[in-house]
């Protein structure tokens, strides 16, 4: 094997595209049983709903011209530029019919991913990437870039209630909250108006919540937005969600590389960017040639 990637996120998929397309034989390893990463879309129902990445937003032309192949496809469409509470204007924000995971399945097509493989150790190839958050890769090597990355953590909370019981709206930044973060209408977000709404806390929330917390999370949207009906609540918890601005691109300690949205501005593009800029210094290296 030539290159090993590890992580089925949108970087690692990016990164083994971009390898595959170039004819390096790359397997992608990944420890979950489904691909994607925090571009993470449960089915409740019949309808999946987002509860990692909540929409994708482009300003790079390679990036903006692989959301457009995805909308030709079917898989993503604009969905708004406008969030209550958001300071001045914003990008287009795109959302997924079949949810974000479709994106990182469309990526996956067609290359060899195992599913549900734990990496503990480095595994044997010319080169391997991590793609991962850094305080994940330390547990398979010490490297210093790794080390130097910091991380918000943030709980997901899926609510459904009984009927739409709110004002419209797209999503909502709730500044200066002790609880929320943000609120995203998946209903609108879908394009079928369904009564679910998806809140994301606030990272010194999720410290004080080590369990649980669902319940506050669900008040603390009532209280926003007027609703006097009770959801049912499902929790998601993520430890690693958001990372403070890095440096641009990807990290390299000899034949080990280290890419995600860690690298630039934290967003589903910069992921796809620091992905498919790893592949290329390892093709440049395995090559011997730019």
């Amino acid at each position: 094997m030539t290159v090993v990637v590890v992580g089925a996120g949108i970087a690692g998929l990016a990164c083994a595209r971009e390898l595959v397309g170039a004819g390096v034989p790359t397997r992608v390893l990944e420890r979950a049983n489904v691909v994607g990463g925090r571009l993470a879309s449960e089915r409740r129902g019949d309808r999946p709903v987002d509860v990692g990445a909540a929409y994708v937003t482009a300003d790079d032309p390679s990036f903006q011209g692989r959301l457009q192949s995805w909308r030709i496809a079917g898989l993503a469409h604009p969905w708004t530029d406008t969030f209550r509470g958001q300071r001045g204007e914003a990008p287009m924000r795109w959302s997924a019919p079949g949810g974000l995971r479709s994106l990182a399945k469309d990526l996956a097509d067609g290359l060899d991913v195992t599913l549900g493989a734990e990496v503990t150790e480095l595994p044997e190839a010319d080169a391997v990437v991590l793609a991962m958050p850094g305080p994940e890769a330390l547990r398979i090597a010490d490297l210093p870039e790794a080390r130097e990355q910091s991380w918000s953590p943030v709980l997901t909370a899926v609510l459904t209630y009984p009927r739409r019981a709110w004002p419209d709206f797209h999503g909502a930044f709730v500044n200066d909250h002790p609880v929320l973060a943000t609120v995203c209408d998946d209903g609108d977000r879908r394009g079928d108006l369904a009564p679910v709404l998806v809140a994301h806390s606030t990272p010194h929330y999720y410290r004080e919540h080590p369990y649980g917390g669902e319940a506050a999370l669900a008040r603390a949207v009532g209280d926003l937005l007027g609703i006097a009906d009770e959801p049912t609540a499902e929790l998601f918890r993520w430890p690693y969600a958001q990372p403070r601005t890095g440096r641009d691109g990807y990290a390299r300690h000899k034949n080990v590389y280290l890419c995600g949205d860690a690298f630039g501005r934290p967003r589903v593009q910069t992921a796809w960017l620091s992905g498919r800029a790893a592949a290329r210094a390892v093709i440049e290296e395995l090559s011997g040639r730019p």
